[in-house]
C-alpha cells in the first residue's frame, strides 16, 4: 500500500509535469483526498522536552533512553515513555553500542545477597592512564544493597596497607568484604587487620578466573569505565580525582539504577528511611 507522503509526492510530480493540471485532479489521480494533502501535523509542544532531553544527553553522554527518561520523568516533563521514545528517535540520540569482551559459559553458583546496607561490599581495581602516560589505579568500593559508591580512591599506586588505612577511616564498615584474589587483597597488612575484628568482618574470595562471582563491583566499573574513564582526559592525578569524584557523586544522586526500580542509590536509601 503506497503510503501518504508518497501520494502527495506524486501529487507534486504531476503539477510539475502538467502545469496546468489543477490540484483536486491530480490528487484523484493519486488517490489522495484534498484533506490529507492539505493536512499539516499540529505542534505537541515539544520543544522544552526536546532541548532537556538534548541537555542530558549531552551531558551523560552514556545515559539510554530508559534512563533520559527517567530523569525527564523526575523533571515533570513527560510521564509516558512512548513520547519520551519518539522525541529521543526523533533527534538521533540512539548509543552506540561498544563492544563487549566475550566471557565463556561458566557454572554459576548461588552466593548470599546482601538484604541490608552495610552487609557485604565488593571492591575491585580499575587501571587508567593520565594525559602524560602515567598510570593510575582507581579503586572502588559498592555496597551491593543500596548500590551506593561507598568510597573511591585514585592514586598511583595501593598497596594492601594503603586498604587498610582508608578503610579505618569510613564512618561504618561492613559484615563482609567481597574481593578477587589479587596479592593488595590477600595482602598480610589486610588479613591481619580484618583478623583483629573478631570475626565482625568475613572477607569473602571470589574463584579464581570467575568474575560474574563478583558481578555488582564488575557492573560498576563497567559503568566507569563506559561513563567516565573513556570519556575524559586526565591532566594530572589531581585533575583525575576530581573528574571522578564528580562521577561518582552523580552515580550516587542522579543516575537512575534499573535494579533500584530506576532509582537512585540516594533516592532508594531515602525510601528506606536512611536519608
Amino acid at each position: 500500500m503506497v503510503g501518504t507522503v508518497a501520494k502527495r509526492k506524486a501529487v507534486m510530480h504531476l503539477r510539475e509535469q502538467f502545469p496546468k493540471a489543477s490540484i483536486r485532479r491530480a490528487s484523484r489521480i493519486a488517490g489522495l483526498s484534498s484533506g490529507s494533502l492539505y493536512y499539516r501535523p499540529k505542534d505537541r509542544g515539544d520543544g522544552p522536552i526536546e532541548a532537556r532531553m538534548k541537555e542530558i544527553a549531552e551531558r551523560f553522554r552514556r545515559y539510554g533512553r530508559p534512563r533520559v527518561h527517567v530523569l525527564l520523568r523526575n523533571e515533570g516533563l513527560v510521564q509516558n515513555h512512548k513520547r519520551t521514545g519518539r522525541i529521543y528517535r526523533k533527534n538521533n540520540l540512539q548509543l552506540n553500542k561498544r563492544k563487549r569482551k566475550k566471557m565463556a559459559n561458566i557454572v554459576r553458583f548461588p552466593r548470599p545477597r546482601a538484604a541490608s546496607p552495610n552487609e557485604v561490599w565488593s571492591m575491585d581495581f580499575v587501571f587508567d592512564v593520565l594525559l602524560s602516560g602515567r598510570r593510575i589505579k582507581v579503586w572502588p568500593v559498592v555496597d551491593d544493597f543500596t548500590k551506593r559508591c561507598v568510597s573511591i580512591v585514585v592514586a598511583r599506586g595501593i598497596t594492601g596497607q594503603d586498604l587498610v588505612s582508608h578503610l579505618e577511616r569510613l564512618p561504618a564498615l561492613p559484615k563482609r568484604i567481597r574481593s578477587d584474589n589479587g596479592p593488595e587483597f590477600q595482602s598480610r597488612a589486610l588479613l591481619d587487620w580484618i583478623g583483629s575484628k573478631n570475626g565482625a568482618i568475613e572477607h569473602e574470595f571470589i574463584a579464581p578466573g570467575k568474575p560474574i562471582q563478583n558481578a555488582f563491583i564488575e557492573s560498576f566499573n563497567s559503568r566507569l569505565r563506559d561513563e567516565c574513564l573513556n570519556e575524559n582526559i586526565f591532566i594530572d592525578l589531581g585533575d583525575a580525582r576530581k573528574k571522578i569524584q564528580q562521577w561518582v557523586e552523580e552515580y550516587d544522586s542522579i543516575r537512575p539504577h534499573s535494579s533500584l526500580g530506576m532509582k537512585s542509590p540516594d533516592q532508594f536509601e531515602k525510601e528506606l528511611g536512611m536519608g
